[in-house]
């Protein structure tokens, strides 16, 4: 399974790194390589310059345990080459527009994000956007497909 992570789901984490909630579930489940993490340096990119650049975010979050989750993700993550040719406009909010050129460039069966605009998308060329609940919801289902599964 092949997955793509909105920063949302990243900055959910950083905000409430102990919180069972979807976000660390997702996280912890990257980490484990659950599922092939897809991630664009751009990504990570504009994770730190959110929180960089964002009072609220600053206040809650510290730069190194961004850059901690950072090398922690580039370990086991596939990271991709950025894209080289325009991104199409796509989605209600063009600030969205490269993860889905991303998704469907390099073949995630899910995106997953808590943004409507790119949740209301549903499905583009066979990547299907969740929302971290049902992408949890999914992970859950899977888990219970192995162990029924095996011998």
């Amino acid at each position: 399974m092949r997955v793509l992570l909105d920063t949302n789901i990243l900055i959910s984490h950083l905000l409430r790194p102990t919180y069972e909630g979807p976000s660390a579930r997702i996280v912890r489940g990257a980490l484990a390589e659950t599922f092939t993490l897809l991630l664009p340096q751009e990504l990570v990119d504009e994770l730190a310059s959110r929180v960089l650049t964002k009072p609220y975010l600053r206040r809650y979050i510290q730069p190194e345990d961004v850059r901690e989750l950072a090398d922690l993700l580039l370990e086991v993550a596939d990271v991709l080459p950025p894209l080289e040719y325009p991104i199409p406009k796509v989605t209600r909010d063009p600030k969205d527009d490269y993860l889905l050129a991303y998704a469907v460039v390099y073949e995630a069966d899910y995106l997953v994000s808590g943004d409507k605009d790119i949740l209301v998308l549903g499905e583009v060329e066979g990547v299907r956007m969740l929302s971290p609940r049902e992408f949890v919801s999914l992970l859950e289902q899977n888990a219970d497909d192995n162990v029924l599964g095996e011998p």
